[in-house]
């Protein structure tokens, strides 16, 4: 199977720091793009793929904390690495606040800049892989009855089936019926198992 290239983002005004990153980037076989300013980038269409964003915090039009704050806002989930020739402490602890992964001041060091997206990188993989059992889990969830949906989570509340039938005014026979469909829907193998797919698809237990 062939795993596609990390894509890292580059957004700086300065045409040597971007051609510079995009050639550090090519070295480890990373695939690198280059804009000149966060509405560049922003008239992008949106990337589906693994990978990091090196912003610059001064830049022309919206700056790297507005555009911080724009993906954020949209729900962009690539992670972000700032560097600034001219950071401030201040500027650091707001980018970080906002969800930044690392700010690295300039001059930097090369391999710092590389220790630093690989992982990012790492982390956006791990995220992926996540965002995507979840939608799984959500797609199985759509299987279920709205009566099986809450005997699911009467069953990840710790309810036995006597008081799942009593809450939900049905037969203990169809409660175990229910249970059995819930299991097999979701294609769970223990109540725990049950329990984190719940939590993972953001379903509330009963009480």
């Amino acid at each position: 199977m062939t795993v596609t290239r990390p894509t890292i983002f580059v957004i700086d005004n300065d045409a040597s720091v971007r051609e510079r990153l995009a050639r550090l980037f090519a070295s480890i076989r990373f695939t690198a793009e280059v804009f000149s300013s966060a509405e560049a980038f922003l008239k992008r269409k949106p990337y589906d793929g693994v990978g990091c964003i090196i912003l610059d915090t001064d830049l022309p039009g919206l700056s790297g904390l507005d555009l911080q704050e724009e993906l954020n806002k949209s729900r962009y989930p690539m992670p972000v690495i700032f560097i600034t020739g001219q950071g401030t402490i201040r500027t650091c602890a707001q980018a970080m606040k906002a969800g930044a992964f690392d700010f690295l001041p300039e001059p930097f060091d090369e391999d710092e800049l590389v220790a630093a997206v690989k992982g990012a990188v790492e982390k956006d993989r791990a995220a992926r892989t996540v965002r995507s059992a979840v939608r799984g889990i959500r797609g199985r969830m759509k299987r279920l009855t709205p009566k099986e949906y809450e005997v699911l989570r009467c069953m990840i509340g710790g309810m036995r089936n006597r008081p799942i039938a009593v809450k939900l005014g049905i037969v203990e026979k169809t409660v175990k019926i229910h249970r059995s469909r819930v299991f097999t829907k979701l294609d769970a193998g223990s109540l725990a198992e049950l329990a984190r797919m719940a939590e993972m698809a953001g379903v509330r237990p009963a009480r």
